[in-house]
């Protein structure tokens, strides 16, 4: 088993995890840390244990959300997701150009 250490609003924590998960759990993380501290900005310091409820339960009602989403929706996100990673490829692509020149 893998372990990856974690902060969360200035506390560390040791996480085990399965091999080469490591990085992903680090970069979730990192973003539950962000939600946390939007939480506290917003609400105040209402406890550690709280924070990270309020946290958990914004988080699950996004992604039941998320699964709710009718086929129209998921079709804008897919073109979406699909016109960003093409913006993406054309960028690196004009960099390589500018940088054999």
């Amino acid at each position: 088993m893998a372990k990856a250490d974690i902060t969360i609003r200035g506390r560390e924590y040791a996480v085990a995890c399965a091999p080469g998960q490591e990085a992903r759990l680090v970069e979730l993380s990192r973003r539950l840390d962000k939600r946390v501290r939007q939480i506290a900005d917003a609400v105040g310091d209402i406890g550690e244990a709280r924070l990270l409820l309020v946290a958990a339960l914004a988080l699950l009602d996004e992604l039941d959300a998320a699964r709710r989403s009718t086929p129209a929706d998921l079709s804008q996100q897919k073109a979406a997701s699909a016109l960003s990673d093409a913006a993406a490829r054309i960028e690196a692509l004009a960099r390589r150009v500018e940088a054999g020149q």
